[in-house]
């Protein structure tokens, strides 16, 4: 237990530390997020907060990390350095998103095969038990390469993407602190401490962002957090204390906002004609904040909603991986339906206010 303090202290120091350098280089050099139609923020603001995120974690992992634990550590740290310079190039140069899925892939190769990150059940869900091989490698890197880009794109207003991290990091630290799986503990409790270091200097009025820098490596962790999570409730319960039979479900449970809202979106722009890639203002949050929203009450119901789709999906998941993954897809769609709406009438209101001669 002391590993998972000293390695949340020992990034949340360093973070604490490095972003304030990093805002006074970003003033000097001009390295800013300049606002545009998309924007939530209306002032230039630094965006490399990544750096920190990314530095105080890496270096609290090693640090604290029990060596008899370390096993393919050493492939994952390699997938870090990887997804860092994908990100930090695409916030200093712009990538196109070809280019940034490309490292993304790779990134996801690395891991699914040399780090092992995979999924080889799917617990009954569709009838699927065991994976063949190459499905459970291929299923993997989907996934990993998924909740990366999920990340990526909700990291729209601030303090989104690292209190939704945050939570993720919590709440399977835990579960891994109490499996008796020191590596994955020690991961995630890192990561934590660099969030909450970050996120004091990311509430709004932001001082930074975290920008791709942070967001893919945030991403990239949960996934990591998540795949193990799975696997490690294929072991008989003898071995796990505390086992799910619905694993792959309730990682979507925890996960439900970053991986629903990027599955809308990405029809909607499908749907209409428009590459999955280009953007718009038509994510969770952007809605929020149309009715009215400030980021930080937007930030508090989204972490809110995530709580409550990890409770249903802990409570509920001895009914069965099928009945438990429509009943989050069910509510995820019940919920968005409503807001949506909500938005849409607002937005009209708005309208013939503006405009009284419009009916």
């Amino acid at each position: 237990m002391y590993t998972l303090i000293l390695g949340f202290i020992t990034s949340f120091t360093l973070t604490y530390l490095i972003i304030p350098i990093i805002i006074r280089v970003a003033k000097e050099r001009r390295l800013y997020d300049a606002p545009n139609e998309r924007s939530a923020h209306v002032e230039p603001t630094p965006s490399l907060g990544g750096i920190a995120i990314f530095a105080g974690t890496v270096c609290a992992i090693v640090l604290w990390t029990p060596m008899e634990a370390f096993g393919v550590l050493q492939y994952i740290l390699a997938a870090f350095i990887l997804i860092f310079l994908t990100g930090i190039l695409d916030d200093l140069v712009p990538m196109s998103p070809t280019k940034k899925l490309s490292g993304q892939m790779l990134v996801s190769i690395i891991l699914a095969y040399k780090a092992d990150v995979r999924i080889t059940s799917l617990f009954g869900l569709f009838g699927i038990e065991q994976l063949p091989e190459m499905t459970s490698f291929s299923l993997s890197i989907i996934a990993i390469i998924g909740i990366i880009n999920a990340f990526n794109l909700i990291d729209g207003i601030n303090g989104l993407a690292g209190s939704i991290g945050l939570w993720v990091c919590l709440i399977w630290g835990s579960w891994f602190a109490f499996t008796d799986t020191p590596a994955m503990a020690v991961l995630a409790f890192s990561l934590a401490g660099a969030i909450v270091a970050f996120l004091k200097y990311n509430l709004s009025p932001a001082k930074i962002f975290m920008g791709d820098t942070g967001s893919l490596f945030i991403g990239m962790v949960c996934a990591i957090l998540a795949i193990n999570f799975i696997e490690i409730n294929t072991r008989p319960i003898s071995e796990i204390p505390m086992r799910f039979d619905a694993a792959p479900v309730i990682a979507v449970g925890v996960l439900i906002f970053p991986l629903f809202d990027t599955v809308r979106v990405f029809a909607r722009r499908i749907l209409n004609g428009k590459s999955p890639f280009s953007p718009d203002r038509n994510h969770i949050h952007h809605l929020l904040l149309n009715i009215g929203c400030t980021h930080s009450q937007a930030t508090i119901l989204l972490v809110g909603v995530s709580v409550f789709f990890t409770a249903i999906a802990l409570l509920l998941h001895n009914i069965g991986t099928f009945p438990l993954l429509l009943v989050l897809i069910g509510l995820a769609w019940l919920l968005t339906e409503t807001l949506s709406r909500w938005e849409r009438k607002k937005r009209r209101e708005k309208q013939r206010a503006d405009n009284p001669t419009v009916l």
